[in-house]
């Protein structure tokens, strides 16, 4: 293939994440956001090593597995990757797409191992527990609009009035937002200019008890850049009050299924394009509600690190704390490596004598201790740092290590600590399975096997995927690919 040429071919599989392998004659591409079993013409935008990748430009044809619900801007909206298929035909997806990726490292382990295919969420629809929206608009001097990112842009925003993966809560505060401030004319910030007032609307739900958050972010700009404010009569107090009154007019007229923990204005003056604060105004309420996971309560803020789809969560956390098992007695120490706001040290915590979690974000550490001292669990130590070095201080030594890092992996330098503590067993949940078999490598190249492994979806209609996988030490190592090949068990 060459740079420049328009193709026409099949779209064959799809890699993760969202990588369509389309088959041209005797030659094959990559062309993001595809389906199997599309047509697709696509312009080739780079050959490396004989390796072609090409930018969609038209769906010739529809996948015959296409035969799901759509919302009005499935394919214009970056939101969604999925949405077209049936949630069966999304899982299988994303089940081979996993199991490709293991196989591919898993060939070079002699012992057999369990691959226990994939577990969908619960909820396939209205799931999401946290969304940022970005203001903004459509295209260049358009109607102001409130969403997300247009598919492949960084400037354009989409109103996304009946996205499909919250619930009609977050649909109604989106939509009376959005008109709200565009009724008033209020100006939105240019990510190229860095003017402008409107940045993000933050909206967080509780999905056990229905409490909302809602976070107006702006700048401490001008609302209206120098012009008048409609019929002269809004100054900035008038229009953040009138913003919170619209917001619990809502509620006392009974429009939402659930009722507002607190509404808040933060300030953020930082050219790049994420929610953070510089100042935080409490409109009303608390800053804060509680979210439950099996039986434990979590308190979540603005900012708070947690799961957005908090019945998958139950499920993938489940599996964790199912693979752990029984951990022989009381008297044995956890690490909860990457830990978060501590869920899942929290969850292991009744079965072990101590669980030590470590964690980067400071923030996060305090919440998890907050958040132990009020579920009654006084055997939980969390610690603020980077793995790599913390590992280096703690004086405990593990019986068991659980790992979530982010999604880039573990830190190659961290890999060898972790790995020297000679742990019967290790548990690692990941967000990004090209990451974790990079991870596995150097696991089975330093005497672990992988037990077995699953899927858990925590992102219908998304290109993402977590999976949980179960190592034990005592592999016999590598071995020659030409003369052995493993077979693998599938349950």
């Amino acid at each position: 293939m060459k740079k420049g040429q328009v193709y026409e071919g099949s779209v064959v599989r799809v890699d993760f994440p969202n990588k369509g392998i389309v088959c041209v004659g005797d030659e094959t591409a990559v062309v993001k956001n595809s389906l199997p079993g599309q047509k697709v013409k696509f312009s080739v935008n780079k050959v490396r090593k004989g390796k072609a990748e090409g930018r969609l430009l038209e769906v010739t044809e529809k996948s015959p597995l296409e035969t799901g619900r759509t919302c009005s801007l499935f394919g214009l909206c970056g939101g969604c990757t999925y949405l077209s298929l049936p949630y069966e035909e999304q899982l299988k997806v994303k089940e081979e797409q996993v199991k490709r990726l293991l196989d591919s490292v898993l060939n070079k382990q002699e012992e057999a191992w369990a691959f226990e295919g994939i577990k969908g969420s619960p909820k396939a629809y209205e799931y999401r527990n946290k969304m940022e929206f970005s203001f903004g608009d459509e295209y260049k001097d358009g109607p102001l609009a409130l969403g997300m990112h247009k598919r492949g842009s960084f400037y354009d925003i989409v109103t996304v009035a009946d996205c499909e993966i919250v619930d009609a809560d977050y649909r109604l505060i989106l939509q009376t937002v959005r008109d709200y401030f565009a009724r008033a004319k209020v100006s939105f910030f240019h990510r190229m200019s860095h003017e402008g007032y409107l940045r993000h609307l933050l909206v967080r739900k509780a999905s056990r008890t229905g409490e909302i958050l809602v976070a107006l972010v702006t700048t401490s700009q001008d609302p209206w850049q120098g012009e008048t404010a409609v019929e002269g009569s809004l100054d900035v107090d008038a229009l953040i009050t009138g913003f919170k009154d619209l917001l619990l007019s809502l509620e006392q007229d009974r429009k939402l299924a659930g009722k507002f923990a607190g509404i808040l204005h933060i300030t953020n003056d930082s050219i790049a394009d994420v929610v953070q604060s510089d100042r935080t105004e409490l409109l009303y309420g608390q800053e804060y509600f509680y979210e439950e996971l099996l039986g434990l309560k979590f308190k979540i803020s603005t900012f708070s690190f947690f799961q957005t789809n908090s019945y998958s969560a139950e499920v993938l956390y489940q599996t964790a704390r199912d693979y752990v098992g029984n951990l022989g007695g009381s008297d044995k120490t956890v690490f909860d490596l990457y830990s978060g706001t501590g869920t899942i040290a929290q969850l292991m915590a009744p079965a072990a004598g101590k669980v030590i979690g470590v964690e980067i974000v400071e923030e996060a550490v305090e919440a998890a201790k907050k958040n132990a001292a009020a579920n009654g669990l006084d055997n939980c130590e969390f610690i603020a740092g980077d793995v790599l070095k913390v590992l280096d201080e703690v004086e405990e030594k593990p019986d068991m290590i659980i790992l979530d890092p982010p999604r880039d992996g573990i830190h190659p330098k961290a890999l060898p600590k972790i790995i020297a503590y000679g742990v019967e067993h290790i548990v690692y949940i990941s967000c990004k399975p090209t990451s974790l078999v990079r991870d596995l490598e150097v696991f089975l190249e330093n005497g672990y096997r992988v037990d077995k492994a699953v899927a858990v979806d925590q992102f219908p209609w998304t290109a993402n995927v977590e999976t949980v996988v179960l190592l034990s030490k005592g592999a016999k190592g590598p071995v020659d690919l030409c003369s052995t090949r493993t077979e693998v068990e599938r349950s």
